[in-house]
């Protein structure tokens, strides 16, 4: 062929430029380009081979290598796949955006499965100039006497185009990189890009290091034999080069092994899996060496390809602390982590990955097109992980109560996000009694409709709230166990799904049960008296007070809190507005000091208004009330603790 030169087919002039600065976000992702267009010469060749129309030799071995040189500052891209014909190379690379795969499955379309062809858009080959001054091509194609071409680029739009003399099939890319991009000639920069990008790939990668290469055959042919001799034990003489000889004859060099797994476990069907492989993968790809609860695997072949598994990790973290990492993949090369439009959101908090080469994947194949298919695919998702949970809850309760406290978040982060999970899924939420038990919400109002019907009780710290969970136990009376910082919104979300049905925080309001029977008009008086005694004693102008008589004698004070007005102060803090003053949203104004009336220190200020000691009680008993709801501030407790030594004092005298 005689030498040919010309330009670059461009549709428009400024594209090149573009291509090179801003084609993909990240500039490692040349690497993942051309390695896959290695993947896709390799797949065609085996497909050609399966329909007849190749024949390769006995021994064949498909591979890709990625050879580095950090001082030519070259990074090399070799495959043995099908290779290009000079007409090819002038339809494929000359032309941008014309994407060899695209026209392979034209041709094929009615005889091979296009799922295993990486490339669609034609432009990943020219990611090589985001890191490249100049590109070289060096390609010899399977058919029956092709000749070998060479392709030379140096950045513009101009190239040039030869004969070449490369006698095998397939491949070779040599990239020249610009002072900015020599990183990627270093031996670990590109094993840490291989890993992240091509871990997975179908094909065996290799990568080497041209440089080690050539110092080792220098040392090899330099090397002058230097004979000692050695004198045994038993005076017999050996020389080192003999002993170094048979020892050399002796051990085997090791067999390179590829950087990839070409047959992740997504891959394979489930019931071809053991429990430890799913472990192994675990470990290996997300670095957790705590064991996973459990996972779902996800194989799916109509109406669309997908494969994957979810993993739900073992959380020791607040609920707002959990960052999960759903990798995605199109054909075992690596996507990007964490898609929303495909992952449903509340998937995020897990751990696994999806492999789905239907994907609609725009150019840079970094995002997702906006397709309806992929909608059908996140609700794909989400139903099979609905249907483990539900299936589990049925069909292993006891497994699915042991996991619960640690997959709660999951599901009713999902609950609140997607209606469709949330009708799945109602069935199926528990909740921790004070007995330690897992009940359902039906089951929790059926067992209390007599005594708080439509009402359920809830526990967000049992230290704190030790005081009013032992009033809930004496009485018969059972409360849910919500801890999570989820469970505020979660349960404003079944309160309006469940008509008539109220969440009450345990200390939001004394129930009846707690109470003797008395008309309002008899502690009115007592109420007065005590709520001027107690704001003047504190100095709180705003001070709630409410006077019971409570069954518990031994019971003094109690705080509660209104359930509405603390909610709402959950929901600022939660928003990070607790820095403004909390006066403006009328904190404090939801807590009412209950006294007992048949408490006999509550009787004492009832009958020595004027005493010695009457105030020094009003502000123990607040205290006391504030110290059985909630920590008390530094201030406080510093107060508390001189008044508690003062009472002491006084008792002692």
């Amino acid at each position: 062929m005689a030498n040919k030169q010309g330009s670059l087919s461009i549709n428009s002039e400024n594209i090149f430029p573009i291509i090179k600065k801003w084609l993909y976000s990240d500039h490692d992702i040349f690497i993942r380009e051309l390695v896959s267009n290695g993947c896709d010469a390799v797949t065609k060749l085996k497909k050609l081979d399966m329909m007849g129309e190749f024949t390769p030799s006995d021994d064949e071995t498909y591979r890709i290598d990625v050879v580095v040189s950090p001082e030519n500052k070259t990074i090399k891209f070799i495959d043995n796949g099908l290779g290009m014909t000079a007409e090819e190379v002038d339809e494929y690379i000359c032309q941008i955006a014309f994407s060899g795969a695209e026209a392979f499955l034209a041709k094929y379309k009615d005889k091979t499965n296009e799922d295993q062809i990486i490339g669609h858009f034609g432009l990943g080959f020219y990611s090589a100039f985001m890191v490249a001054d100049k590109v070289t091509i060096e390609t010899l194609s399977y058919k029956d006497g092709a000749k070998a071409v060479f392709w030379e680029c140096d950045g513009g739009t101009e190239y040039t185009m030869e004969d070449s003399e490369k006698t095998t099939r397939g491949t070779e890319i040599t990239l020249y990189l610009n002072e900015e991009s020599t990183e990627f000639s270093n031996e670990y920069r590109a094993r840490e890009v291989l890993n992240k990008y091509c871990s997975f790939m179908p094909v065996e990668i290799y990568l080497s290091n041209a440089d080690e290469v050539e110092e080792e055959l220098e040392f090899d042919g330099d090397t002058k034999e230097e004979t000692v001799e050695v004198v045994n034990e038993d005076g017999s003489s050996a020389t080192d080069t003999e002993e170094q000889d048979a020892e050399a004859e002796t051990k085997e060099p090791e067999a390179p092994k590829p950087i990839n797994d070409t047959t992740p476990l997504w891959t394979k069907h489930p019931n071809d899996c053991t429990e430890e492989e799913y472990k192994e993968f675990y470990r290996k790809v997300f670095m957790d060496f705590k064991e996973p609860l459990f996972w779902i695997h996800l194989n799916m072949d109509y109406p669309f390809n997908l494969k994957g598994i979810l993993y739900f990790p073992k959380i020791n973290t607040e609920y707002d602390s959990i960052e999960g990492t759903i990798k995605l993949y199109n054909n075992q090369v690596f996507i990007a982590d964490n898609i929303k439009e495909v992952i449903p959101e509340f998937l995020l908090l897990l751990k696994g990955v999806i492999d789905c080469p239907d994907l609609p994947l725009n150019v840079s194949r970094s995002a997702l097109q906006n397709d309806g298919f992929v909608k059908k695919i996140s609700d794909y998702i989400t139903k099979k992980v609905a249907d483990k949970l539900s299936g589990m809850c049925k069909t292993d309760k006891e497994s699915y109560e042991k996991y619960w406290d640690d997959i709660a978040p999951f599901i009713k982060f999902g609950c609140l996000k997607d209606d469709k999970f949330n009708d799945k899924m109602k069935d199926y939420i528990l909740f921790k009694n004070l007995e330690g038990n897992y009940i359902t919400l039906p089951e929790y109002l059926e067992a209390g409709k007599e005594k708080y019907e439509n009402k359920v009780f809830y526990v967000t710290n049992e230290q704190e709230q030790s005081q009013y969970i032992n009033l809930f136990k004496e009485e018969g009376m059972d409360a849910v166990l919500l801890t999570h910082n989820i469970d505020t919104p979660f349960i404003t979300h079944l309160e309006s799904r469940n008509n008539d049905v109220k969440f009450l925080r345990i200390d939001a309001d004394l129930s009846d049960n707690f109470k003797e029977e008395v008309s309002e008009e008899e502690l009115k008086e007592t109420t007065d008296t005590l709520t001027e005694l107690f704001k003047k004693a504190l100095n709180k102008e705003n001070l709630n007070v409410r006077v019971e008589k409570l069954k518990n004698a031994d019971i003094s004070s109690m705080i509660t809190s209104s359930e509405e007005g603390r909610r709402m102060q959950e929901m600022m803090k939660m928003y990070g507005m607790m820095g403004m003053d909390p006066a403006m949203f009328g904190a404090g104004a939801n807590e009412t000091l209950v006294l007992n009336a048949n408490n006999n220190l509550v009787q004492y200020v009832l009958n020595n208004p004027e005493g010695e000691n009457t105030s020094l009680i009003c502000e123990q008993l607040y205290d006391l009330a504030q110290l059985a709801n909630h920590p008390l501030k530094a201030e406080d407790m510093t107060k508390f603790i001189a008044r508690s030594n003062q009472i002491l004092s006084i008792i002692t005298k």
